[in-house]
Parts: C-alpha cells; sequence; structure tokens
C-alpha cells in the first residue's frame, strides 16, 4: 500500500494484523450465520443511506381501495396495482373473502416473518462487533508467540510486536466505529418500519369489514 501521502500512517497498518482480524472476523460471521441471514445482512448496508420507511403513502392507497371498495365492491379490488406485498396480500385475501380478523392475523404473522428476517440482518454485524475484539485478542496472542520465539533477532521483535499491538487496535476499531454502529442503525430501522406498518392494520380491517357489506347489497337487489 502507497502511504507516500500519509506518512504518519506508515506505523499503524500492518497486513498480518488485518488478515488475522480482518479475516478471522469474516470467517467467524459466515460459520455462525445462516447463508440467507448472510446475505440480508450484506445487502442491508445499501439500505442505511435511504430515507426510513414510511406508511404515509400506503395509507393513502388504502383510503383509496376504501373508496373503489365502496363503489364497486371489494373484487374491484383486484385490479388494483399494489407494489407493497403486505398491501398486496392482504388485499388480495380480501378480495378472497377474508374477514377483518383474518387480515389482522395475516398482517401480524407477515410483520412477525419481516421481523426475523431484520432480526437475521442485524445479528450478523452484531455477531461481528462481538467477534473482532476476540480476534483482536487472538493476534496479539499469535505477536506476543512470534515476538518470544525471535528474541534473538531485535529486527523479528518489531514486526512481531507490531501484530501483536495492532491486533488489538483493529479489533476494537472495527467492533466499534464500523460493526457495532451499522447493527444499531439497521435495528434502529426494523423497530421504526414495523411500527410504521402496525398502523396499516386497522384500515385494512376497516376494508376488509366492507365485504359482506357490499354482498348483502348485491344479495338485496
Amino acid at each position: 500500500m502507497d502511504l507516500t501521502g500519509f506518512p504518519g500512517l506508515a506505523p499503524f497498518l500492518d497486513p498480518a494484523a488485518l488478515a488475522i482480524v480482518g479475516g478471522g472476523t469474516a470467517l467467524t460471521v459466515i460459520l455462525r450465520t445462516p447463508l440467507a441471514d448472510l446475505g440480508r445482512g450484506l445487502a442491508a448496508i445499501a439500505v442505511l443511506p435511504r430515507r426510513r420507511f414510511d406508511a404515509g403513502p400506503l395509507l393513502a392507497q388504502v383510503a383509496s381501495l376504501h373508496r373503489i371498495a365502496r363503489r364497486h365492491g371489494v373484487v374491484a379490488l383486484d385490479r388494483s396495482v399494489i407494489a407493497d406485498p403486505d398491501l398486496a396480500a392482504a388485499v388480495t385475501a380480501i378480495v378472497d373473502g377474508a374477514g377483518p380478523e383474518d387480515v389482522t392475523a395475516l398482517l401480524a404473522e407477515r410483520r412477525q416473518a419481516r421481523s426475523e428476517r431484520h432480526r437475521g440482518a442485524f445479528e450478523l454485524w452484531t455477531g461481528a462487533a462481538e467477534a473482532a475484539p476476540a480476534l483482536g485478542m487472538v493476534g496479539t496472542l499469535i505477536g506476543l508467540v512470534l515476538m518470544f520465539t525471535r528474541m534473538r533477532d531485535p529486527a523479528a521483535i518489531g514486526a512481531a510486536m507490531a501484530v501483536a499491538l495492532l491486533a488489538t487496535l483493529y479489533g476494537a476499531l472495527l467492533a466499534n466505529l464500523i460493526a457495532l454502529p451499522i447493527a444499531v442503525r439497521l435495528k434502529r430501522r426494523a423497530r421504526q418500519e414495523l411500527h410504521e406498518r402496525a398502523r396499516l392494520e386497522a384500515p385494512l380491517a376497516a376494508l376488509a369489514a366492507l365485504a359482506p357489506q357490499r354482498d348483502l347489497k348485491d344479495y338485496a337487489a
């Protein structure tokens, strides 16, 4: 690595310590995380710069679906274009005859499944934050062993001591400046999204309650 423009950083960079901490942390996370959660955890990084989930547009769409159902019946909702998967599943169930309790249970089930997916994503980074300091200590022990076995070679002692000290530093930085902040932000976003999605339950249950009313009108006609 060319550090010509940053001579002050040269003492703090050691490839061996980086390999022990970075590679060891990555291997630990891979071994302890299911493949699906591993993919979600890595893909979740792209979500962080985006705006937080807001149920407002979905609530407006539900209100529009209410107007359609009142005029043409819930069967007409089958032609609606709905991008959100939870909302689409609820509307499909309503068209198929699901009642308010069924829709509420469906949304709760989907919200729980979503919560588990979110948990898998942020637990990957929580695990990395836990593993990094431990791998830093492993690097320190390796450096100390190398240092004690090379006591007669002053040049080799310096390199081994660098591994011992910098591995601990890398473990602390990786845990506290990268992995843990990502985990906390993902957890906060997941909690906020689940709270927002809970706002959809009452309007969709009310939409499901329109179906029997419409059926009675058709029967009376």
